[in-house]
């Protein structure tokens, strides 16, 4: 039993249905796609969506990446239910059924915002050995309304509940004026907002939304990609990650009670943490590759087992430790999807 109270963490993104198949470099080829990559889908790839039902064995796994970190972290901390608290649009249709049922089955309480002008999101998550090449349809995802979800006074009363915030850099491109609305909150009232770099096209191409948000975060999370990129793009000139976390790490601040933690990861090599001046790296688990089934949900597992850990007052190197333990776990699986119990301490 944890020292938790149920919605003491709260997440906001874009929940999506996962379609997801062990493909070959010639659909990548087909559809111009990266073998590890996170991009929008754009009229070229609506019939990548068909191409993988007919011609490949898929399966279907409620995900989102922000959705995702939130059902590692109560997986994290089993007891008491719906520690986790989700918002995001759906649509009113069966993959939106499935992601409501989905969630309630992972023990969080989610919250949609149901509309019917567009479908309920999806992505495709294209397999090649240890790769993951992610195309996102977001539809609904894409139709979040902070007047008509987050502003309604049961909403809000929630996200005041929460001491710990969590969004996916994804979600810049949906909503910046309800991140601004919740990271003002948890700065005014110094509770820990937590950010991800998410993807390289957020740093480049929604720049602006970001770095409006930047002095709100208190914990930032990125990968070696998402890292470089957000580097070039702020004129870093350092393809160093410890630079790199450190710079990000300086960056202007508003709630100046509370130190910014970078963590960054970057596969199979070593974590990095900047707080302060001080950096510190932590080895992840050794894996054998034989076993890593699907690294699609390792970032997001990697900062679900962290939040576990953050939102129970952890001290940070148990915070890394449990977010290997998360993402180790789900490489081995398909999709974001974890067994009954974890075997951590």
């Amino acid at each position: 039993m944890t020292d938790c109270h149920p919605n003491s963490l709260f997440g906001m993104g874009n929940p999506l249905l996962d379609i997801i198949a062990v493909v070959d470099k010639d659909l990548l080829d087909k559809y111009t796609l990266k073998a590890n990559d996170v991009i929008l889908a754009e009229d070229k790839h609506k019939a990548l969506f068909d191409e993988l039902v007919k011609k490949f064995k898929v399966e279907y796994h409620a995900g989102g990446a922000t959705q995702n970190s939130i059902k590692v972290a109560q997986w994290m901390i089993q007891e008491p239910h719906n520690v986790g608290t989700f918002f995001g649009c759906i649509g009113k249709d069966k993959f939106g059924e499935i992601l409501k049922q989905k969630a309630e089955e992972a023990h969080i309480d989610a919250h949609y915002y149901e509309q019917d002008e567009e479908p309920t999101g999806t992505c495709a998550a294209c397999i090649t050995g240890d790769n993951r090449s992610l195309v996102a349809n977001l539809a609904a995802a894409n139709c979040y309304k902070k007047d008509k979800h987050l502003d309604l006074e049961e909403n809000w009363k929630l996200v005041e509940k929460a001491k710990v915030y969590y969004i996916a850099g994804f979600f810049l491109t949906v909503s910046l004026e309800s991140i601004l609305k919740v990271a003002k909150h948890a700065s005014e009232n110094n509770k820990l907002f937590c950010l991800n770099l998410s993807a390289p096209f957020i740093s480049q191409f929604f720049k602006d939304n970001l770095m409006q948000v930047m002095p709100y975060v208190d914990v930032l999370f990125g990968n070696e990609t998402e890292a470089a990129t957000f580097a070039k793009e702020q004129d870093f000139e350092t393809k160093d990650i410890k630079e790199i976390a450190k710079k990000a790490q300086a960056l202007p601040k508003v709630n100046t009670k509370r130190q910014r933690i970078v963590v960054l990861t970057q596969g199979k090599e070593e974590t990095v943490m900047a707080l302060g001046d001080k950096i510190d790296t932590f080895p992840v688990l050794k894996i054998d590759p034989k076993d890593i089934v699907d690294t699609n949900g390792a970032g997001d597992a990697f900062v679900g087992g962290f939040l576990s850990e953050l939102v129970q007052e952890k001290p940070l190197d148990q915070c890394v430790k449990a977010a290997h333990y998360s993402a180790n776990v789900i490489i081995r699986r398909v999709g974001c999807t974890f067994p009954e119990k974890p075997d951590f301490n």
